[in-house]
Order: structure tokens, then C-alpha cells, then sequence
């Protein structure tokens, strides 16, 4: 895996001859599951020798994990470690709300012997593998101009909200975390009061993650169903209760044509282009709008790239800006793991 350049990553160690060769295992924790690699540095690039994934519910820590892993694959003298945790990671520390965990990377320096341990959000470690890209991993939903003329806001709804960025400092991206997806819900129409209100009685304040999340597609489906009273099939009931329910309900949107199903997307997704204009408008993301995450990639099919595009550059004062930003659609999955292991191998203060 070496560097997309039309990604120019501010990766300062690449130029550091000390970073070849190194031996790392790079993780990214998920609520679901968590994944591990094997990687070595080598040439500005990564190579990657082992993968694992772990049922996350079924370990008391990620000591365990790390361990395991580290057995079952007889890893000896293993000089570095990174992690990608779904929350803030500040002076090295980290306590994931959807994990349960306390992560402190000085722990596992001590108690596994790494020479250096790195912890980053998840969604930072995901704009660092996304340098990682080939053209053709990018799904284009508007063009215009090029990536690298400015900030890049990127946008990602999974098991919650994530949401980061890239600082263009003139030549080189940075990438950095924020915790916009905790940041407040506006409606703007009657029936979007009637949904925050559906919302606010059961969360008290209102995220944009109770919105664009897994859990926020079955908020917006639940409306529909319990508020606004929109017929659900039996057949479909049991389905969304035993399966995987985002997937379910794509499925009975585009092969079932369900009503309920397809107003549900179409909903989520006018939300998805109103979150990543407040988003782009906030970092001036000039350069561009990566979206990411579980979601969009289930549904890539389903998104009607024109609609999106409409909806996302409607502003009051800054609609001559919004329309010229190029919006794409990533279509690589597991960034997050890449990006943790090229961090480690290369960034250096």
C-alpha cells in the first residue's frame, strides 16, 4: 500500500529512514467488531502481512484482544502499536462510550513492551487511509476542481456519526477529529419539529447521531411507523427484527418497493446533504466533502446523485460556495485500520 498522491499527507516521517522496516500492529475498535493487522513500513508505504477480526461483546478489554491476537499469530518483538477508537483521545487516553472501555496507551506500552503506541479517533485514523485510496475507490456524486485546493470535510454515519477533516496548509492535509455528530439537531419543517419532538422525548437533547447513525435510521423509520402512521408489512416486521436492520431495509425499499422503507431512506438521506452542508460550512471545506461510513456504502446504489447535490448547497448566504465543492462517495471500507498502522509507521511531531 503506498500514498495516493493527489492525497498530499502531511506524513513527516516518510522522509525518517529509521521508520523502515518497523513492525506494527494497527487496530480499529468498533462496537460490533474490532479489527487487527499486521503490518511493516517500508518505502512511504505499508505492507500488510496478517488480519483478524474479533466479536468486540465477547472480550472484557482490548488487552484481551491484543493478546490473543499477538498468540495466535505468534508475533514476537512487535515495535509499535495504533488505535482507532470511536470517541475524543486526549493526552492518550480514551473511554469510548459505545465500548465500555478505558483505553491509556501508556498501559499497553508497559504491559506489552511496544517502543511506541499511538491512539487516534477513529474517523482521523479513516483520513489518514483514505491517502491510501485509488482513484477508482471514490465514487464521484459532484466534481469540481481538485482535492487538494483546500480544507476537506469528511462526513461518516455507521455505528454512530463520525465527522473530521483535512487542514490544507497550503502543500501538505492534515487530518483532524472532531465531535460534530454530538452537536444539535435543527429541524426546519413541520413534520421535522414533530420528529424532533419524537426525538427529544426519548433522548432528552438531540444529536445529529440519534439522526445519521444505524440507530438513527430506525429513529426515522420508528417515526414514520409509530407517529406519522405509514403501514409496515408483517412479513417486514419480523425481517427488521432478525436481521441486520440496515440492510433489511434497503432491501425492502429497492427489491420489495415498501413505501415506508423507501420514504425512510430518502429521509435519511435529504438529513446526510443537509449535515454535510453544516459540516463544509464549518471547516471551509473549499477542497472538498469525503463521505464515508457503513451507510452510505450499503446504500451507494439507492443515493440519487442530483437530489443529494440540490439539497446539500441550499444556504442563505453561501450557496455560491457550496456549488463548487466536489462531493465523493468512498467506497473502501475498513480505512480506519490502514490509517491507524501509516500513522504510527510515519508521523512524528
Amino acid at each position: 500500500m503506498i500514498l495516493n498522491p493527489k492525497f498530499p499527507l502531511y506524513l513527516p516521517g516518510v522522509e525518517n529512514s529509521n521508520n523502515d522496516n518497523v513492525s506494527i500492529i494497527g487496530a480499529s475498535l468498533r462496537e460490533d467488531i474490532t479489527i487487527l493487522g499486521y503490518f511493516v513500513s517500508g518505502n512511504g508505504g505499508l505492507e500488510i502481512k496478517i488480519q483478524n477480526t474479533y466479536s468486540t461483546k465477547e472480550y472484557a478489554s482490548f488487552n484481551d484482544i491484543l493478546r490473543k491476537f499477538i498468540q495466535d499469530n505468534q508475533l514476537e518483538n512487535v515495535k509499535r502499536l495504533g488505535m482507532a477508537v470511536p470517541g475524543p483521545v486526549i493526552d492518550g487516553k480514551s473511554n469510548p462510550a459505545r465500548l465500555g472501555w478505558n483505553l491509556d496507551i501508556e498501559e499497553y506500552k508497559r504491559d506489552f513492551g511496544f517502543e511506541k503506541v499511538e491512539m487516534l479517533n477513529d474517523l482521523e485514523a479513516s483520513a489518514y487511509g483514505m491517502a491510501l485510496l485509488e482513484d477508482d475507490d471514490l465514487d464521484a456524486i459532484y466534481t469540481s476542481g481538485h482535492l487538494e485546493k483546500g480544507n476537506v470535510a469528511i462526513l461518516a454515519p455507521g455505528n454512530g456519526l463520525g465527522e473530521a477533516g483535512y487542514f490544507f496548509d497550503g502543500k501538505n492535509l492534515r487530518p483532524f477529529a472532531t465531535e460534530g455528530g454530538h452537536s444539535e439537531f435543527s429541524p426546519r419543517t413541520n413534520v421535522e419539529v414533530e420528529f424532533y419532538q419524537f426525538l427529544n422525548n426519548i433522548y432528552g437533547i438531540v444529536s445529529w447521531e440519534n439522526v445519521l447513525s444505524k440507530s438513527g435510521l430506525f429513529n426515522i423509520y420508528r417515526f414514520l411507523r409509530d407517529v406519522k402512521r405509514h403501514p409496515e408489512p408483517e412479513w417486514l416486521s419480523d425481517r427488521l427484527a432478525n436481521g441486520n436492520f440496515v440492510e433489511e431495509l434497503y432491501k425492502a425499499a429497492v427489491e420489495d418497493n415498501v413505501l415506508i422503507c423507501r420514504i425512510a431512506l430518502d429521509t435519511f438521506l435529504e438529513f446526510l446533504a443537509r449535515e454535510a452542508n453544516n459540516l463544509t460550512l464549518k471547516v471551509k471545506a473549499t477542497g472538498g466533502l469525503l463521505i464515508a461510513g457503513d451507510i452510505p456504502q450499503m446504500v451507494r446504489e439507492y443515493i440519487d446523485k442530483d437530489k443529494f447535490y440540490e439539497k446539500f448547497k441550499i444556504s442563505d448566504k453561501m450557496e455560491g460556495m457550496l456549488k463548487n465543492i466536489p462531493i465523493y462517495l468512498v467506497k473502501q471500507n475498513h480505512t480506519a485500520l490502514k490509517g491507524m498502522a501509516l500513522y504510527t509507521a510515519y508521523y512524528q511531531v
